[in-house]
């Protein structure tokens, strides 16, 4: 809560600078009846439609009465000439009551699900033909999906070369970035890091200042990785090595680099003792506290860092810099899959009505749509003066839940980040160069299983955890290496155990599915 409400307080004023071309309405049918105000709803003759939103817990949307009934639900049927049938499904539930829904005699028209065609809630039901395929609907009514959503993404939603889904996607697919008190920086006298030797100097400095933590570690490494990441060896991704998929650590040599890299770290006092088990709530502590010389999270929270980091000492100045680059000369951390959520077409909707669903999407992509879900309603939420957006940003936490409420049904858009109100905030542009120039150079490749690979479910101790961690099996290892319980250089014993607890499953679904491309995507390194 804190987290939040500082940022808002630091952005509670009404900011210009976001210019628009003039609406042209673009609907996913007809014209709304000229007589519509905001809020009103469809008009007679709208396209009726029945869709599942499998959503992230919202409390706007928890309390409202009757969720079709909501405003913004609402005005979105004007904006569209739609009458919208909508039911939410949390996002802790979809694997469970996704599955129900598509088997009953209510299977929705529309149902979006996390991840693309062969993602865990769909279950095989794209393969058992329950969803329209989509390519001639898309090319023909739909120029603008077609133009703006990137080839990869398209590749997520397909099944056998055939599009079945319409994906909300990421531009850019790097997201993790490294952080640091760049006032600390200036006081060493040093320039921004560039290679891991370099990284080690800066953190020295900053233990000679006095810094707490200078680099602040987390558990299970997770937002922790930046050593791993600068040595290609990230826990939970996956290479092909001699004929086989394999994990990364696999790569000996640059796994013992990396694991000697952190011991150092820890023998020199450049992270905490207790490192192995900081908790997510003392990770966080520590950096707002202003105990952080040098962190690891995405580049989207920099205002808020900044905000915090600040409340406590007044003088900080917090940035975004390009990671360490490893002995490849490549850094960054794992790139993510391209796709977030997608969107799926019963296969017994009428071709009339599946074009008026293919047209409603492409409207999600026009400027009226990313003025809506960005800034709301003329009048209510923000003003316009000569094309200049003066937006009212949420002073409560009650108008923040709304506003993120109104954004969900953005259904298909780079979430990226919602870019014309970061441009609104004091620094915002900092932001946007974070993600679109130092984030757009770096980042680790991989080859990604979707879904994931069965025989995780075999062998969880052995599965990349809550997904971008390591193994528990190899944290253990790593661990014990990092404090001098074993020995780095039996890093080799390490990869025979996982083989023969059950790694060798892994390796050869892996490799199998690699062969025969299927539900696999390579990612490649920057």
């Amino acid at each position: 809560m804190k987290k939040w409400f500082y940022l808002m307080l630091t952005t509670l004023m009404t900011l210009a600078g976001c210019s628009f071309p003039e609406i042209t309405h673009s609907p996913g049918t007809s014209k709304p009846s000229p007589g519509q105000t905001a809020g009103s709803g469809s008009s007679p003759g709208a396209l009726s439609f029945s869709i599942v939103l499998s959503t992230a817990s919202n409390n706007y949307a928890a309390k409202a009465p009757d969720i079709e009934e909501d405003k913004w639900v609402k005005q979105l049927e004007a904006l569209t000439n739609t009458d919208l049938h909508m039911t939410m499904i949390p996002l802790k539930d979809v694997d469970k009551r996704l599955p129900v829904l598509l088997t009953g005699d209510d299977f929705p028209d529309v149902i979006q699900t996390v991840g693309g065609a062969s993602s865990a809630a769909m279950s095989g039901t794209v393969e058992a033909g329950l969803f329209m395929p989509l390519d001639d609907l898309i090319r023909t009514y739909a120029p603008r999906l077609l133009e703006r959503i990137p080839e990869e993404s398209w590749k997520e939603t397909s099944y056998r070369g055939e599009i079945y889904g319409i994906p909300a996607w990421l531009d850019n697919p790097s997201r993790r970035s490294t952080y640091i008190r760049t006032d600390l920086l200036k006081q060493t006298g040093l320039p921004v890091p560039r290679t891991v030797d370099d990284f080690l100097n800066v953190l020295r400095a900053f233990k000679k200042l006095g810094v707490e933590n200078p680099y602040q570690m987390r558990e299970n490494f997770k937002y922790a990785d930046v050593i791993f990441g600068a040595y290609d060896v990230l826990g939970y991704q996956f290479e092909l090595k001699d004929g086989e998929v394999v994990p990364k650590f696999f790569e000996t040599k640059r796994m013992m680099q990396a694991i000697s890299v952190y011991k150092l770290m820890l023998e020199e006092g450049l992270i905490a003792k207790n490192f192995a088990t900081v908790s997510s709530t003392e990770y966080t502590r520590n950096i707002y506290c202003g105990k952080a010389g040098v962190w690891t999270a995405n580049a989207a929270g920099l205002l808020d860092f900044r905000a915090q980091v600040v409340d406590s000492v007044p003088e900080a100045k917090v940035d975004i810099i390009p990671s360490p680059a490893g002995p490849d000369g490549k850094k960054g951390y794992g790139l993510y899959s391209s796709v977030i959520n997608s969107y799926y077409i019963n296969k017994q909707v009428s071709k009339e009505k599946a074009i008026g669903i293919i047209k409603f999407f492409d409207w999600m992509l026009s400027d009226e749509a990313e003025r809506f879900f960005s800034f709301g309603i003329p009048g209510d939420t923000y003003t316009l003066n000569g094309g200049i957006i003066n937006y009212r940003f949420p002073k409560t936490k009650d108008e923040q839940d709304e506003q993120g409420f109104r954004e969900l049904l953005w259904l298909s858009h780079d979430l990226t980040i919602n870019r014309e109100r970061t441009k609104l905030l004091p620094g915002g542009q900092d932001v946007l160069y974070a993600i679109d120039s130092t984030l757009s150079g770096e980042g680790r490749g991989n080859i990604v299983f979707i879904p994931d690979l069965e025989a995780f479910n075999i062998y969880p101790e052995l599965a990349p955890n809550n997904p971008n961690q390591p193994p528990p099996f190899i944290v253990d290892h790593i661990v014990r290496m990092i404090y001098g319980k074993e020995t780095i250089s039996d890093w080799p014993k390490v990869i025979q155990e996982y083989r023969s607890r059950g790694g060798e499953a892994i390796i050869q679904e892996a490799t199998k599915r690699y062969r025969a491309n299927e539900g696999v995507m390579v990612l490649q390194s920057r």
